[in-house]
């Protein structure tokens, strides 16, 4: 037999050296993409021009009487040596009770907008703690509204109310000194919401009344009182004090 003869395969041709990876392009670096388009319409949205500064809104009329005035007649009326002990008001609170409010879940939207056109604050619904089988209310039914004021928005409706809104009411002789609770809050209900100039006539569904609570740290009612006399609160009885 003839010797077989081997073939060799050729060699495969070497693989050039990768060379090192290009950076790729983000999308939109010529201006063709969206990212460029998008980049271009920002550009042309900002305004030219110098930048709007907002100035800071005036503080309320009545914080700023009971800081340069109220506080100084406090001290000399009550001869207190250290500024804490001179009582501030801390809050106000109003609170409108509508026991249907599970059946007529309208009303209650209108008493939410209407609280939220008195004081500029969003109401926040109030709901049952507990079931009352005699009321037929089960716990967490809604049963109101309420709203708490602090700071600017409390002295602004204080003025209000005290300037505007107490010479509204009907065969008004002063509201009363006995509503404090013996640790300086004062309390009393008001029958009508219609006395305040931010309610529209025409719109009004139903007249419900309201109770407004202002809480105060003097820890005692004269104190308060006082405090709440040199704010011009007009008790029964009484001179108001003018305030300017």
């Amino acid at each position: 037999m003839a010797d077989e003869t081997k073939v060799e395969a050729p060699e495969a041709a070497a693989k050039p050296p990768k060379g090192p990876k290009q950076a790729k392009e983000p999308k939109g670096g010529k201006g063709g993409g969206k990212g460029g388009k998008g980049r271009d319409a920002e550009a042309a949205a900002e305004p030219k021009g110098p930048p709007v500064v907002y100035e800071p809104a005036p503080p309320a009329r009545l914080g700023v009487v009971y800081a340069e005035k109220v506080r100084p007649a406090l001290a000399r009326t009550f001869g207190f040596g250290n500024p804490h002990q001179i009582p501030r008001v801390v809050k106000v609170v109003l609170n409108v009770g509508l026991g249907e409010a599970h059946k007529a879940p309208k009303a209650l939207e209108a008493i939410v907008a209407e609280m939220g056109q008195i004081t500029g604050q969003k109401a926040m619904v109030t709901r049952a703690k507990k079931a009352i089988s005699n009321f037929a209310i089960r716990a967490g039914m809604p049963i109101g509204a309420s709203v708490t004021l602090r700071g600017a928005r409390m002295w602004e409706f204080l003025d209000r109310f005290i300037n505007i809104a107490v010479p509204r009411i009907r065969d008004f002789r002063g509201l009363p000194t006995r509503s404090f609770d013996g640790r300086g809050n004062y309390t009393f209900g008001i029958k009508e919401q219609m006395i305040f100039p931010e309610i529209d006539f025409d719109k009004v569904e139903r007249i419900h009344g309201m109770d407004i609570t202002i809480v105060t740290d003097a820890g005692r009612d004269d104190v308060a009182m006082a405090l709440l006399r040199e704010l011009g609160v007009p008790f029964h009885g009484e001179q108001p004090v003018a305030v300017s």
